[in-house]
């Protein structure tokens, strides 16, 4: 008996280290990666509240034109540790750099549609002309970066698919470090530099998402010549990358749409305010729900290195046709993820009071931001498990699960959160809709899914 605890110990402690070599580096890669979001609302938050607020509407419809195509990383992840897995390291190659190419084919498009289209898809957002102004300008500019961002991701996932977490994480400080320097420089200017506002933070991220492309794709191109891979377009293989990521793709659209009805929700809810000569009527409670969820993202990233984890893990031991590995190593997963939620929770919860006046000098979003974040703290712990379940199952390639599952999921969430808006519930009680609904519905859709066997599928090819 003591033996065999003993042996389960050092087991745990094995996985432990599995987990921890990779989660680590993504874990600090992840955290890196929201502090350009969070390094343009520091910098804009000071220029005004209604420029905040306008970043908030950009950045909602750029993060969801860039994060439908989060199955660059993640199918790309997958189906890379898979081949690793079954020890195949220039198919797996082959397969990556097919990636890379499908994102230059989505993204390319992807750039006109929202630089053209940025004036009416803020609109959508029935913004006020104060804060939907900022917001194009904003958007115009950024939406040169959709491409280099795309090329990010598959060059990312590539790498996370070979067990590598550490470049991705260089990669990512040094660019945030450059984004920082170049959005103070071109917002405010200095000696020959004009000051050109919030479109100046909008060209710093994109400058500096151009050079982390490079850089990326560069060290991605020069492993594949090394195992012989070609570095052309292979059509068939492009077109299967596309429909390996379809089922990834739904699930995403299903969650981004659920991000964007959040935010419609919030603008519902202000529609019937009157001006107070202050901020306007509706920027204090768009700038707050914009902080809040920029802060929630920030704290969802942290979480999802865990999730990184899982998907490379679980593809490589799938790929290698170990269910047992998979099994225990996704228990041990879980419990890290439980344990994570529980310390951001804490950590968001204590550090609430302070984060509002490091982004806006207006005390109503101050006041406001608080009630929200304690709300968005108890949370956490359900998003811990999230992540790493949905990590687990897209390493196993169960997409069209995921799918039906986050369809399901919006289609309980979006008439809740807007009725709550109509009815003319504040912004913290739209965000306790968020995490009991959203966040609560995927919970139960993952916990019922990992329960059973229909998800480890092993070789090469995965579930298809």
């Amino acid at each position: 008996m003591i033996r065999t605890a003993f042996r389960r110990t050092e087991r745990q402690r094995s996985e432990d280290r599995e987990i921890a070599r990779i989660a680590i580096p993504a874990f600090l890669a992840l955290v890196a990666e929201p502090l350009f979001l969070l390094g343009d609302a520091a910098v804009v938050g000071h220029l005004g509240t209604r420029e905040l607020a306008g970043l908030g509407i950009a950045a909602t419809v750029l993060q969801t034109a860039v994060g439908l195509c989060v199955f660059l990383a993640y199918g790309t992840t997958a189906g890379v540790a898979r081949q690793l897995g079954a020890g195949r390291l220039a198919a797996a190659l082959s397969q990556g750099i097919d990636g890379l190419w499908l994102a230059v084919a989505i993204g390319i498009p992807s750039t006109a549609v929202v630089g053209l289209g940025a004036a009416p898809l803020v609109d959508l957002f029935g913004a006020s002309p104060a804060v939907a102004d900022p917001a194009v300008s904003y958007l115009r500019v950024a939406a040169l970066g959709i491409t280099p961002l795309l090329l990010m991701l598959a060059a990312t996932g590539v790498l996370r698919g070979l067990q590598d977490t550490r470049t991705p994480l260089v990669v990512a400080i040094a660019g945030n470090g450059i984004n920082l320097v170049l959005n103070i420089l071109l917002v405010y200017g200095l000696g020959p530099l004009p000051r050109m506002g919030i479109a100046g933070s909008a060209l710093g991220s994109v400058l500096a998402q151009l050079a982390c492309a490079a850089v990326l794709v560069l060290i991605v191109a020069r492993a594949a010549a090394r195992e012989g891979s070609s570095l052309r377009p292979h059509r068939r293989g492009i077109a299967a990358a596309g429909r390996a990521g379809v089922p990834l793709l739904v699930r995403t659209l299903t969650l981004r749409a659920s991000l964007l009805v959040t935010t419609y929700a919030v603008v519902l809810g202000t529609s019937g305010t009157s001006s107070t000569g202050g901020a306007g009527d509706d920027a204090v409670p768009i700038a707050t729900h914009q902080l809040a969820m920029t802060l929630w993202g920030f704290l969802a990233f942290v979480l999802d290195a865990i999730a990184i984890a899982a998907q490379a893990i679980t593809g490589r031991y799938l790929g290698a046709g170990d269910v047992a590995a998979t099994r225990a190593v996704t228990t041990r997963m879980v419990w890290w993820g439980v344990v994570s939620g529980v310390a951001t929770g804490i950590g968001l919860a204590a550090v609430a009071p302070f984060l509002g006046p490091l982004f806006t000098s207006d005390a109503a979003v101050h006041d406001a931001l608080i009630p929200v974040l304690l709300v968005a703290a108890l949370g956490q712990p359900i998003a811990g498990v999230v992540f790493v379940l949905d990590g687990v199952l897209i390493g196993a390639g169960d997409g069209r699960y995921l799918a039906w599952a986050s369809l399901i999921v919006l289609a309980a969430y979006a008439p809740a959160v807007l009725l709550a808006a109509a009815l003319g519930s504040g912004l913290p009680l739209l965000w306790v809709v968020f995490v009991a609904i959203f966040m609560g519905g995927r919970c139960v859709t993952l916990l019922h899914r990992s329960r059973g066997d229909a998800w480890m599928v092993t070789g090469a090819g995965g579930a298809g």
